[in-house]
């Protein structure tokens, strides 16, 4: 499965090393203050008992302001504080008083706040799952309106298992790049068996190193964090902006906590009542109609136009790339782009619309045998440092928590059906998404799937669509506020992957709903 997470508009602006001195060099410690409620708050005591609600919300902040204001550079950084902080949440919340792992918090606060003005926290996520919630609140910084900083802090936060916050690490480096250049065909008995090995062995090679602890890292705990986190930071109700993988997380927590929501903004919705089947044949279509526009663009672009076709250009890469790996002219690169590589580059800038010149360069230096810049889109898109070859934990963490949400467990015979029908009908992508469909193949069961996205009680829910959104198609953000069942529909006239904050109109009428906790009157919004 594609993951399904924030686009990258901004730039991975913390380095892991940046974000350990800034957790551990903080000389002022103390207790983080309780926050100004809003005048439409009640107290939490009423929400339902849950488990989360057992476990003491201890939450310790340093302050980390010059790393995070060296690293981001920008002027919007320099009128914020930064604190860091580690919250100790229960490894399984069936045993709230056990053993306990560790989340990394990020709290960013504008000096110019005044007290009076304090609606809450927003706590956020920016997808995956396995993507970084602390890099999203770092690049929010610059992003987010001024009218924001004067009413809320940001809040971001690795989940468990992501980051800094007790990761998960199942998979070398090197079994990394044989997983990503694999190009497995499974119309064919062979291809079939390539791909369930290679599951099989992340799955023994993952459930070897955790044992039964490796079912916690789900998206049901992960909710029952972010109620803990509610509670440390000192608001009586969540205020929550979730992209792409965090409107599942956001859909979780509304079902499990309906009466602690204040406002909730998910933004690339995930309907958890769609098959896995059927989303990824959703995602499968959309990523194809992407590509035609990206192709479209590409012909009215004189250096693009070289490529004269597109979708011919691509898949001739791809065939002749599995045949004969490309290299790379890039200094110290030894590995060659195959088919999946081709593939996972072409994905990867069909996020944004400002990566398609990018994506145009490096198919055509493709062609020319230098296979740098496709190596450069798929590197970003896997969190792999280009200059160590190490990657972050994304790829990990994003299959542990997918297969531990899911009960889904294909045969044989179901995948050689459905990737000949997808070959057929999506020529690009139809391969490697029928590939996704053994992704959870030989994982245990982990007792925790996702729950139905009726939330009772919760207030209205903004649920933002982009209506060409190649990963997160526009269908899933009208399912989703159906499932809830106060979820109501903004949609973007645009592409790309997710729409907060690209357009005025966009962050108008989010920052509207956030601040008085009404949505919007109209639910549209034109493509500019």
């Amino acid at each position: 499965m594609l993951r399904s997470r924030r686009v990258l508009l901004f730039a991975v602006l913390c380095s892991l090393g940046l974000i350990v001195a800034a957790c551990t060099s903080g000389k002022h410690r103390s207790p983080q203050p309780t926050a100004t409620p809003s005048s439409s708050s009640t107290a939490s005591s009423s929400a339902p008992a849950s488990p989360a609600a057992q476990v003491p919300a201890n939450l310790d902040f340093s302050d980390c302001s010059d790393q995070f204001q060296t690293a981001i550079n920008t002027a919007a950084a320099k009128r914020m504080t930064f604190s860091c902080g580690k919250l100790a949440v229960p490894l399984s919340y069936a045993d709230p008083t056990g053993k306990t792992i560790q989340l990394f918090v990020l709290k960013v606060h504008a000096k110019s706040q005044k007290p009076a003005d304090k609606l809450g926290s927003l706590l956020v996520n920016p997808g995956g799952p396995g993507e970084s919630g602390i890099n999203l609140a770092a690049g929010l910084v610059s992003a987010l309106s001024s009218d924001i900083f004067a009413h809320f802090d940001l809040i971001g936060f690795d989940p468990r298992g992501v980051g800094l916050s007790s990761p998960l690490e199942c998979l070398s480096d090197q079994e990394k790049d044989q997983l990503v250049a694999a190009d497995p065909d499974v119309r064919t008995a062979a291809g079939r068996a390539a791909v369930k090995a290679a599951a099989t062995k992340v799955a023994t090679d993952c459930s070897r190193k955790y044992g039964p602890a490796l079912a916690d890292y789900n998206t049901v705990e992960t909710a029952e964090d972010m109620d803990v986190i509610r509670r440390a930071v000192g608001d009586d109700k969540l205020n929550y902006l979730g992209f792409s993988y965090g409107t599942r997380l956001g859909a979780a927590y509304a079902h499990e906590f309906p009466t602690n929501i204040r406002t909730e903004v998910l933004d690339g919705a995930l309907d958890p009542g769609t098959s896995f089947v059927d989303f990824l044949a959703q995602q499968t279509k959309s990523l194809e109609a992407a590509f035609d526009q990206f192709a479209t663009d590409c012909l009215h672009r004189p250096a693009c136009a070289k490529l004269r076709n597109p979708r011919a250009a691509v898949q001739s890469l791809i065939a002749s790339a599995d045949r004969t790996p490309i290299p790379s002219s890039r200094k110290g690169e030894t590995r060659r782009a195959t088919g999946g590589v081709v593939t996972l580059a072409v994905v990867a800038a069909l996020y944004d619309q400002s990566q398609w010149v990018p994506l145009g360069n490096a198919l055509l230096q493709a062609e020319r045998g230098d296979s740098s810049g496709l190596f450069s889109l798929a590197d970003a898109y896997n969190n792999r440092d280009p200059a160590t070859g190490h990657y972050t934990n994304v790829l990990d963490a994003e299959t542990a928590i997918n297969c531990n949400d899911t009960t889904f467990r294909p045969t044989d015979s179901m995948v050689a059906s459905t990737a000949r029908q997808w070959v057929s009908k999506y020529p690009l992508f139809g391969k490697s998404s029928a590939a996704s469909l053994y992704e959870c193949f030989d994982w245990p069961e982990s007792g925790h799937p996702l729950p139905p996205a009726a939330a009772p009680g919760a207030p209205p829910i903004l649920v933002v669509g982009t209506v060409h959104d190649p990963i997160t198609p526009y269908p899933q953000a009208t399912a989703l506020a159906k499932a809830l069942g106060t979820g109501v529909v903004l949609s973007w006239a645009g592409e790309g992957h997710t729409a907060y904050p690209k357009t005025s109109c966009i962050r108008t009428k989010v920052d509207g709903y956030l601040l008085t906790a009404k949505p919007p009157a109209v639910d549209s919004c034109p493509l500019s």
